[in-house]
């Protein structure tokens, strides 16, 4: 709408420019020059003399000019200054509103990057209202952040300042995800000198910029490309059990949920057997694994192992009878 505005201001003001011209060559009889002259002093009202004593019909084209003139131009200076202060005033009140978002973040998740595996995750998080936020420097990126409404950092998320801003001391994990290997390094020994607990699962291109990512503190780290490679492989050999991790992991419509559930030291399951709380029962979920506090994953458990605090679930089973579980529980 202010280009519109902008755009018909300046066609009258040409307009004004066209018509004292013209008027001035045709009624007085000056050469364009000076007919272009006259009409742009007048229009300007800089209070120079007139280039020649004016005729009655002079001096009305003088006037017609004047009014028009002064009220164009005005108008159209004035659209300017609103279009440029009121852009300056939206970006940074936009930047100061963001800030605060970011500022009253906890328990989130920071992204460093917003390439095409960056903007799948932040697509996912989503998803799920995961809180989470984005350190990106990519004019294009950031384009691309504005367009789709997800908090960002217009910085390099190799830089500490950056990290600290986006909240690392108070995020759940942080995700490098830039297209740069060493950068992807450089992001994980920043974010573990500040903060040495912190989560970092990390995007590597190869098993050598794995190797080095997990050296620098990563915890864990995911090869795009290899992980694409298996599953495509995966899909010829055992085509069936890849649909059924897909409906299990991804397809969300069918209502069928894979979730992992941590148990408390004060939960009511602490102590009991899988037979014994009753899970199968209940909810109707599936025990596919146990992950034990040490670390050991115990597959399709049996019916008598136990569950202790700080253990890990991995369920299948349906939305509404996850989310039930959860209430109780």
């Amino acid at each position: 709408m202010d280009l519109k505005r902008l755009r018909t201001s300046f066609l009258l003001l040409a307009a004004t420019l066209a018509f004292g011209t013209f008027g001035y060559h045709l009624v007085e009889g000056m050469a364009f020059f000076d007919s272009f002259y006259m009409t742009t002093i007048t229009i300007s009202t800089v209070g120079f003399a007139e280039i020649k004593p004016l005729t009655t019909y002079g001096r009305i084209i003088t006037i017609i000019v004047i009014v028009t003139g002064t009220t164009t131009l005005a108008y159209t200076v004035g659209s300017i200054v609103r279009m440029f202060v009121e852009g300056e005033l939206s970006k940074t009140f936009g930047r100061m509103k963001l800030e605060k978002e970011i500022a009253r973040l906890k328990d989130h998740y920071i992204i460093c990057g917003y390439g095409r595996i960056g903007s799948l995750i932040c697509r996912e998080l989503a998803s799920y209202g995961i809180p989470f936020v984005v350190i990106e420097n990519d004019l294009q990126s950031i384009e691309e952040l504005r367009r789709d409404r997800v908090l960002f950092l217009a910085m390099d998320a190799t830089n500490e300042d950056a990290l600290l801003k986006a909240g690392i001391m108070q995020a759940r994990g942080i995700v490098p995800a830039v297209q740069s290997d060493a950068d992807n390094v450089y992001i994980t020994l920043s974010a573990k000198g500040l903060r040495p607990e912190v989560y970092i699962l990390s995007r590597a291109s190869d098993e050598k910029a794995e190797q080095k990512l997990k050296k620098a503190g990563a915890t864990r780290v995911v090869m795009p490309y290899l992980i694409g490679g298996r599953r495509m492989a995966q899909v010829l050999i055992r085509p069936t059990v890849v649909d059924f991790v897909d409906i299990a992991l991804m397809d969300r419509h069918l209502g069928l949920l894979m979730e992992e559930y941590r148990i408390a030291d004060n939960s009511p399951l602490s102590g009991r057997t899988l037979v014994e709380s009753n899970l199968r029962r209940d909810y109707g979920v599936i025990i596919v694994a146990i992950r034990k506090k040490d670390g050991e994953m115990i597959f399709n458990p049996m019916s008598q192992e136990k569950i202790d605090g700080g253990d890990i679930l991995v369920m299948l089973g349906k939305k509404d009878d996850l989310e039930r579980m959860n209430r109780k529980l």
